[in-house]
């Protein structure tokens, strides 16, 4: 028998294409538990999911696309969730190529969106360098760090929900999360379309957050691998500012010792990150490890 299947959409003022979502999945995969979650609408997105035929789970105020998402996890009764978008980028017809892709052994499979996919140019150029650096931190091409549609095991999906943020970045910590416990991840090619209404994108805002996610990549899969290169920068330049003022004027300096007690500072932090990030881990890889 082929697992249940939970479908959640995410959804915050979403009236106009949520129907239309809904109604296509449905007509897809008629067993499916179609689940949105209405994070504080106020334009009726709730009463049109309803009337469409989706199970929805309603936020009184706008918690965040993340906590839409946990709040989706924890209502889903399928062994399978599937993840996406309510406004209309994501295609239901690539869900059963996403659950092909789960039947052959993965744990989590990622609508990896194609050129042309991407809202904006900056976008585009963000995402492709959050890629490189997730796929230099863990080892494994990445082919989309940051998409939203995916299909996962719920049970070890449940898992990493205490460490998924309440706003945007619940794709990226649970790409990461996976990934550091052990699991796996196959990517499945994708064509996103442009979204029906506004985004919820704040340029300034958000493209700072997303900065910091860059060190969150790190922090949460191999801290070292962050760590280690800016603690070897620090004392190449210190060694360098030493031999400089020792050339020239025969004494070590002050600036010299701030820098090479940085590099030891921050080499240290990497240790301790890299401890803590094993502890986060520990049931998820013994657990892991039992079933196989």
């Amino acid at each position: 028998m082929k697992p249940q299947v939970s479908v959640v959409l995410p959804a915050r003022n979403e009236s106009a294409p949520i129907r239309d979502v809904v109604m296509r999945i449905r007509a897809l995969l008629p067993e499916a538990e179609i689940i949105v979650v209405d994070d504080g609408s106020n334009d009726g997105t709730g009463e049109a999911a309803a009337k469409a035929g989706a199970r929805v789970v309603r936020h009184p105020y706008s918690r965040g696309n993340g906590a839409a998402i946990k709040g989706g996890a924890r209502a889903a009764t399928g062994e399978v969730i599937v993840f996406m978008d309510a406004d209309g980028q994501h295609d239901p017809a690539d869900i059963p190529a996403l659950l092909t892709r789960l039947d052959e052994g993965y744990d989590m499979v990622v609508g990896a969106r194609q050129a042309g996919s991407q809202a904006s140019l900056g976008r585009g150029i963000a995402n492709r360098f959050y890629n490189r650096l997730a796929s230099y931190m863990t080892g494994h091409k990445i082919e989309d760090l940051t998409s939203g549609f995916r299909a996962v095991r719920a049970e070890k999906f449940r898992e990493f929900l205490y460490l998924l943020p309440n706003g945007f970045s619940y794709p990226t910590t649970s790409t990461m999360a996976f990934f550091r416990a052990g699991y796996s991840v196959a990517y499945e090619p994708i064509h996103a379309a442009r979204r029906i209404g506004k985004s919820h994108i704040r340029p300034l805002q958000d493209g700072i957050r997303f900065l910091l996610i860059i060190f969150k990549i790190g922090t949460l899969y191999s801290p070292l691998k962050l760590f280690a290169p800016v603690a070897a920068g620090m004392f190449l330049l210190g060694s360098l500012w030493y031999l400089h003022t020792f050339v020239n004027y025969g004494r070590f300096t002050n600036m010299s010792a701030l820098l090479f007690t940085g590099s030891v500072v921050v080499f240290m932090m990497g240790l301790i990150s890299e401890q803590i990030t094993a502890l986060m881990y520990k049931d998820a890889g013994t657990k892991d490890a039992r079933e196989k």
